[in-house]
């Protein structure tokens, strides 16, 4: 007799939880993930809860001790080594048995006033701040980089472009200022986002708090958090803290991205800015003369995928009811790490491309004299000089250089005070009062570049000013740095200095 096809199922997948295909689809990648990621975060969770349920009475110190015992006894690295054989349901109970096993059932009482829930959501929170602090010291790095190249190239003049046109000369100093400003923002957005992280669920249980008079606030201390969420079924059902942080890390990739494109166009024979050390170049396996610039290629690849990374993040919360839930767990937490280590290591082959390449100076600026990028100047100095409005001086010099363009004369060079002042008298009725020397300056790059010396300009005077208040900047961003990641390590300190003086008291 045929079986039927649901009697294949049961047959193939087993009759009793978990069945293969749930294991292998969902709790064995997120048993693997768990074990790598949470390990460390729930043992000092574990420490922290029973170190505040002995100080509120709720368990003897005599227990303490051997729960604490079962606790210290636990072999972190083999725990990161398990495979999952589906015994236990995942990391959380699996851990829950050994401890009850080496400590006896007292160990049960680590689940007073606590729950899977507000326990992970403070192992997540945990996980994603350590994860936050080394992509902002990495962002650091690359900041401290462009600062070091903002002052490097502070006078190397180059034409700006915008519509993808030239546009007006500028430095390539003044170009990496704008990275560095525009990265300082990302800085920013993840400290704002390492803010919302940081706050402590521990107390909320499943939804509602508990019964039991534990301090919400202790956890919260003994775990390095730095505020409490109040409400219980916030605390366990909102997800705006990782949310907020994949926004962030997105436009951080958005933002660099647009950097990365101009790069690839920069480093082109056409365009020739300059030219990539031979540690970050691939050849081609048929054209002996190709040096690819697969380096920046990948950067610029990979930050589309964070992106792709963050936007999953966010459409996981998409239209999820407001409670504890799987959409904003365990199958989401990989998507914002992985989005966060690839920006990390984008932020540190970037310091690596952008410090070793060899900048074509000499192309750069006279790509720039040659250019009618320059003559917005020579606008500006008609109106100085002649005393006309800037709309009649503006369409002097474009009637000027739109002859030349007709006549295939694309060379700055050849826009003469002659040929000025044919143009003059059409649009005024007179020649300007510009001498020969005068016309030279403002048509040179140098000197367009040297007079904008306000706030935000690429004169190497004012750029030499943004770059100390830039180094500034670094050394606060460095502090606050800092200031967390001590925060944290002294947390963990207290934790484990009054676990270990319970141990010594018990022997």
């Amino acid at each position: 007799m045929k079986t039927s096809l649901r009697e294949q199922i049961m047959e193939m997948d087993g009759t009793t939880f978990p069945s293969k295909t749930y294991t292998s689809m969902v709790l064995e990648p997120a048993y693997d993930e768990a074990k790598l990621h949470f390990t460390d975060s729930m043992v000092e969770i574990h420490k922290a809860h029973l170190i505040m349920l002995v100080e509120q009475g709720l368990v003897r110190i005599e227990e303490a001790r051997k729960i604490a015992t079962a606790v210290t006894a636990l072999d972190l690295e083999d725990v990161k080594g398990r495979r999952y054989t589906g015994e236990y349901e995942d990391l959380f109970f699996e851990v829950e048995h050994s401890l009850i096993e080496e400590a006896g059932e007292i160990a049960g009482n680590l689940h007073i006033a606590r729950s899977r829930n507000d326990m992970g959501i403070a192992i997540y929170r945990m996980t994603l701040r350590e994860k936050l602090l080394v992509l902002v010291e990495k962002a650091l790095k690359l900041r401290e980089s462009l600062i070091e190249l903002t002052d490097e190239h502070k006078k190397t003049v180059m034409i700006g472009y915008t519509h993808t046109q030239q546009a007006q000369p500028t430095t390539l100093g003044h170009y990496f200022n704008a990275m560095t400003d525009m990265l300082t923002r990302d800085v920013s957005r993840l400290q704002a986002a390492y803010k919302t992280v940081n706050r402590s669920s521990m107390g909320a249980a499943a939804l509602t708090t508990s019964g039991f008079e534990i301090s919400r606030e202790r956890m919260k201390d003994l775990l390095g958090f730095e505020d409490m969420i109040d409400n219980a079924w916030d605390a366990v059902a909102g997800a705006d803290y990782i949310a907020e942080t994949a926004s962030a890390v997105q436009l951080a990739s958005l933002n660099l991205g647009r950097s990365i494109q101009d790069f690839l166009q920069w480093g082109t024979q056409e365009y020739g800015a300059f030219l990539l050390s031979e540690p970050y170049v691939q050849i081609s396996s048929i054209m002996p003369q190709k040096r690819n610039p697969v380096s920046i290629e990948h950067m610029r690849s990979l930050l589309s995928s964070i992106a792709g990374d963050c936007q999953t993040v966010l459409l996981m919360v998409h239209n999820t009811p407001f409670g504890d839930i799987v959409d904003t767990e365990d199958d989401m937490q990989p998507y914002i790490w992985k989005a966060i280590e690839k920006l990390g290591g984008i932020y540190d082959l970037l310091s690596c491309v952008l410090l070793t390449m060899k900048v074509n100076k000499d192309t750069l600026l006279k790509r720039a004299k040659e250019s009618f990028a320059n003559v917005t100047e020579l606008a500006d100095t008609i109106v100085r000089k002649d005393g006309l409005s800037f709309r009649q001086a503006h369409h002097v010099v474009s009637s000027t250089v739109k002859e030349l363009v007709e006549c295939g004369r694309t060379s700055l060079k050849s826009l003469t005070l002659e040929l000025l002042n044919e143009h003059s008298k059409k649009v005024v009725g007179r020649e300007s009062v510009l001498t020969e020397e005068e016309l030279k300056q403002c048509l040179s790059p140098e000197y367009f570049v040297q007079i904008r010396d306000l706030e935000g300009g690429p004169s190497p005077r004012r750029m030499e000013k943004t770059i100390n208040v830039r180094l500034q900047e670094q050394k606060e961003l460095a502090c606050w740095l800092k200031e967390k990641q001590e925060h944290l390590t002294i947390s963990a300190s207290k934790v484990n200095d009054i676990i270990t003086k319970w141990m010594g008291a018990n022997e």
